[in-house]
């Protein structure tokens, strides 16, 4: 029965070659890596992308690799980290699930080990256990801190959730040096950023493996798509650019595939869409009344762009998703949330070919996000700084 569930749950994103189109820009992996840790110039350069199976995978499929990965996830007993877990759990390329909380991990180790599907999990609880978690990881996962209340935005969220990431973040890179590192605290457009800087001041940053997870913001805008053109979900891609806070997210919905429900969206259509789409966390913490935030929606998500990261570890060459990462796709924002295709290393190519033939629409709000993006970025980054000179004095 386990594995017959397994098979049915499709994290998946859809495959790119109804997406890119010759001429395609892109980063290459290699330019990564020729980089400095402190700092990346990163041009664009054409590319002609390969022709590639339409066909649409399903969890259960195991690619060319090991098959076989050791995923710590930090915040698992909380609200987005306890069904995160599970769906990890469910993933037949998990071989190792290593749940990490400051408390009232146990309950949620125990009870995940009785489900019948091969992950091993093993609890961590407390600071003194962080290090065991994180031996030996393959990707780790954080969606530790405090979710939002009615009335609060992500920013709201600054002041506690920047510490806990720049802790965690010091501690992966003592740990765990080369693993992918996905980061879900909010808010995203700050903390990765405070990730990036914790990583170079470790001697332990590369860009192509540090995410933001911004696939919620996908998933919201593929639902809503399908809902409104009456189509099926699972046929529906619409990428999402830009950051993860309601005045930064971009849907770029003249680009949503398939292209005849992209040509007929009017005008009052795209605006509404795409406030909606902004807005789509906040609608979640008015309906729950103070009861919680976007976990369940936050945990799925998390967990699409968790398969997905393994499927490019085990050597699939189809995978894409958008996430928000280091770049110059635009290029007076270090980070950027854009299509991204991933591999072995992590981050093989950031897409840049969506950011062209923009509406009208989508340019003016593309330059609209621009300076308070930026604005965010350049918060996180002071955070770490001044810490850091508070330590020295």
């Amino acid at each position: 029965m386990a594995a017959v569930a397994i098979a049915t749950l499709s994290l998946t994103s859809v495959p790119c070659k109804k997406r890119l189109r010759h001429g395609a820009s892109a980063f290459n992996a290699q330019q990564f890596i020729n980089s400095s840790s402190h700092s990346y110039s990163l041009t664009l350069r054409p590319r002609l992308p390969k022709p590639r199976a339409a066909s649409r995978v399903i969890v259960a499929q195991a690619g060319n690799g090991s098959g076989s990965y050791k995923v710590a996830i930090l915040g698992a007993a909380g609200g987005i980290g306890q069904p995160l877990s599970l769906l990890a759990k469910m993933s037949p390329l998990v071989s190792a699930l290593h749940l990490y909380d400051i408390a009232n991990v146990e309950g949620v180790t125990a009870d995940l080990s009785h489900c019948n599907t091969p992950a091993q999990v093993a609890g961590f609880t407390g600071k003194d256990a962080l290090a065991g978690c994180l031996l030996g990881a393959d990707v780790v996962v954080i969606p530790a801190g405090v979710l939002r209340k009615p009335g609060m935005t992500r920013d709201d969220l600054f002041s506690v959730n920047a510490g806990i990431v720049r802790d965690l973040v010091a501690a992966v890179a003592d740990h765990a040096p080369g693993a992918l590192v996905h980061v879900i605290s909010n808010p995203v457009n700050s903390t990765v950023p405070i990730a990036a800087e914790v990583l170079k001041q470790k001697g332990a940053y590369d860009p192509r493996r540090l995410f933001g997870v911004t696939t919620l913001d996908v998933v919201r805008a593929n639902a809503f798509v399908a809902a409104r053109k009456g189509l099926p979900v699972a046929d529906v891609d619409v990428p999402v650019v830009g950051g993860h806070a309601a005045a930064t997210i971009l849907p770029l919905l003249s680009k949503a595939r398939p292209k005849a429900a992209a040509a007929a969206f009017t005008d009052e259509e795209v605006e509404e869409l795409a406030a909606r789409i902004r807005d789509a966390g906040t609608e979640v913490v008015e309906a729950k009344a103070g009861a919680g935030s976007a976990t369940l929606s936050m945990a799925y998500a998390a967990a699409r762009f968790l398969e997905a990261s393994l499927r490019g570890l085990d050597g699939h060459d189809d995978v894409y998703e958008c996430a928000y990462v280091q770049s110059q796709v635009v290029p007076e924002l270090p980070f950027f949330a854009c299509r991204v295709k991933l591999g072995r290393g992590g981050v093989e190519e950031v897409l840049a070919s969506e950011l062209r033939g923009l509406t009208d629409y989508e340019a003016r709000e593309l330059e609209d996000l621009k300076p308070r993006l930026k604005a965010s970025i350049d918060k996180g980054i002071a955070y770490v700084q001044q810490n850091q000179e508070a330590a020295l004095n």
